[in-house]
């Protein structure tokens, strides 16, 4: 029994698809690490400003928001692969163009806000395309195995992706001519991220998808009426629909202390972009961790799913309320290391779960509405963040926020079913036939 995984880890590297997506997906995913460093440094480096950032971060957003869930529909409708292929050109040039701003020194704000809201129109259609592509692409049975793989590639990105980030924009700094600070480095890294979404699209096109079952396809229907039916479908499995109630407000009152605070906790204790790499780096090594101890005990639950969901929460909202006493960065990275270990594991463990739960026909659209819960509701957390940080010390910030989360725990304990769905589809109540 303790050597059936080798097998299918061999199997799933054996198989041509798989080999291209996992090369694709390590290429842009270390490469989106590197915006992620670079757009909010960028930010606090043109402005000082945390309201503008959270403002562009809220305008990133929006779109995904607004056309995430449209961009499930298409998903279903035509190809996970057609649709990613195309967001990672879009990607490719926005990324060039912002690259090209910055190195010259003709980067305005509003050039900011205009370029942040094209990739997060490209991203709206991007996610769901991302997050349905595995099951079209290799055989059921190795899904967990390759859902494993992905998460853990993806991990490893966000370790090493923000210190290598860091390091860039440390390193080459300034250009002689820069009006903004680190402006060379932060171009170089929006210029390696253009490169990273060029190669990846040559990757994903090696690949060939796996011809549609009889009865899979959608129905022929109006778009906006796929949309629709995704959700009714959502809204009537009960598993569904209890946690993803649970996850929108989770993302509502958290998600924005994550994305704005953190890198002006950074800029506050440590020594720029570095410091920030390094924060974000630990948390990455972290979430590796977790999705390391998801590939050796995939079945590990303290009760069953909804619980270990609950508990894992709460444990993570009582780390975050010492993040803003930090003196060194040090206890930032150690904070964020076992907040990643923990989120590491229930990412691994939600995907999963949300993959093999969902009707293939309705995986586009359940997916997208998962994302559009912590990518689409984002905006709002993160500008309100913003606008708060003008009064509320970093100390009160995150303290507030891990206290919330603690008690978005114990009311969905208390007064839903959370804690009773299972990894079955049986225990919170049967997906509709």
């Amino acid at each position: 029994m303790a050597g059936n995984p080798d097998p299918k880890r061999g199997a799933l590297f054996g198989d041509r698809n798989f080999r291209w997506v996992f090369s694709g997906a390590l290429i842009s995913m270390l490469g989106d690490q590197f915006s992620l460093i670079a757009l909010p440094w960028l930010v606090l480096q043109m402005t000082g400003d945390t309201l503008v950032l959270g403002t562009v971060l809220a305008i990133m957003s929006i779109p995904r928001a607004l056309f995430i869930l449209l961009g499930g529909a298409l998903v279903d409708r035509y190809s996970p692969k057609r649709v990613l292929m195309l967001t990672k050109h879009v990607n490719t040039v926005l990324l060039a163009v912002l690259a090209a701003l910055v190195l010259s020194g003709h980067l305005t704000l509003w050039a900011v806000y205009a370029l942040a809201l094209g990739i997060g129109l490209a991203t709206a259609f991007s996610i769901p395309a991302g997050t349905s592509l595995l099951p079209h692409v290799i055989s059921r049975e190795l899904l967990p195995a390759a859902k494993g793989v992905q998460m853990g590639v993806r991990q490893l990105s966000m370790f090493a992706g923000p210190l290598l980030a860091g390091l860039l924009i440390a390193l080459f700094g300034d250009s002689a001519a820069a009006t903004i600070k680190d402006a060379r480095g932060i171009g170089m890294a929006f210029a390696l991220d253009a490169l990273t979404f060029a190669v990846s699209a040559w990757t994903l096109s090696q690949v060939r998808p796996h011809a549609k079952p009889a009865g899979t396809a959608p129905a022929a229907s109006s778009v906006w009426k796929s949309v629709g039916e995704g959700l009714r479908y959502c809204w009537n499995d009960d598993s569904l629909r209890i946690c993803f109630s649970y996850w929108a407000a989770v993302a509502l009152l958290i998600s924005g202390p994550v994305q704005v605070a953190v890198p002006v906790l950074a800029d506050h204790v440590g020594s720029g972009a570095a410091a920030f790499g390094a924060l974000a780096g630990a948390h990455g090594a972290g979430t590796l961790l977790g999705v390391v101890v998801t590939s050796i005990r995939p079945q590990l639950r303290f009760g069953n799913l909804g619980k270990t969901i609950l508990l894992l929460d709460g444990v993570i909202g009582l780390l975050f309320i010492p993040l803003g006493l930090i003196s060194a960065i040090w206890q930032g990275m150690l904070l964020l290391l076992v907040i990643g270990v923990l989120g590491g594991f229930l990412q691994v463990t939600i995907y999963t779960w949300l993959q093999r739960h969902a009707a293939p026909a309705m995986l586009g659209r359940t997916m997208a509405l998962f994302m559009f819960i912590f990518m689409g509701l984002a905006p709002m957390s993160s500008a309100v963040t913003g606008w708060v940080m003008r009064f509320v010390p970093l100390e009160q910030l995150f303290a507030a926020s891990g206290v919330i989360l603690v008690a978005i725990v114990v009311v969905a304990w208390s007064t839903s079913r959370m804690r009773t769905v299972s990894d079955g589809r049986t225990e919170a109540g049967m997906t509709p036939s």
